[in-house]
């Protein structure tokens, strides 16, 4: 049985667009069958964020989504972004080191950040993963691309489409 994955990707250093690209490639190679691709939308970055070391300004964001069929689970999907983003120059701390709370995270900019939004209709809230994507219902930088991909899926826990999310974002 396929099980399909809708994936976020994009970054907001480097050459963004070929890093997309190259993403895109991995994800085909490793994960699974590319059935569903959103226009790349470029986009301020969101959220608190830190300066890197000799960032004088903090660059906007390139993001794709895409909607992956795949037969890995969700736990392979994610050690599979991981080593993509890895590849492609991302330096993350320890997935368990997460801090999922808004009030206490910042954000750093980053080449590829690949973030699994919706596996199948599952819900999975654990230490390591989070699907689906706990933050995205507020995030149109998200919600816009998959809204092109799969404007009709039906959020598992808000019981809400992506579309409905999407007018109702601010």
């Amino acid at each position: 049985m396929m099980n399909k994955v809708a994936l976020l990707i994009g970054g907001n250093q480097g050459d963004r667009q070929n890093l997309i690209q190259q993403a895109t490639v991995l994800i085909q190679e490793r994960i699974g069958t590319v059935v569903a691709v959103s226009k790349v939308y470029e986009t301020e970055p969101w959220g608190e964020f830190e300066a890197e070391s000799g960032e004088q300004r903090v660059e906007d964001f390139m993001n794709q989504a895409l909607l992956v069929e795949t037969s890995l689970t969700a736990y392979e999907v994610l050690h599979e972004v991981l080593a993509i983003e890895k590849e492609l120059g991302r330096q993350r701390p320890q997935l368990s080191t997460f801090n999922f709370q808004l009030s206490t995270r910042k954000y750093h900019s980053r080449p590829m950040d690949i973030d699994v939004i919706f596996y199948n209709d599952e819900v999975i809230d654990t230490p390591d993963l989070i699907v689906p994507h706990p933050r995205m219902h507020l995030r149109r930088f998200v919600l816009e691309p998959l809204s092109e991909i799969m404007p009709d899926y039906r959020h598992p826990v808000f019981g809400k489409t992506v579309k409905e999310m999407m007018e109702e974002v601010k």
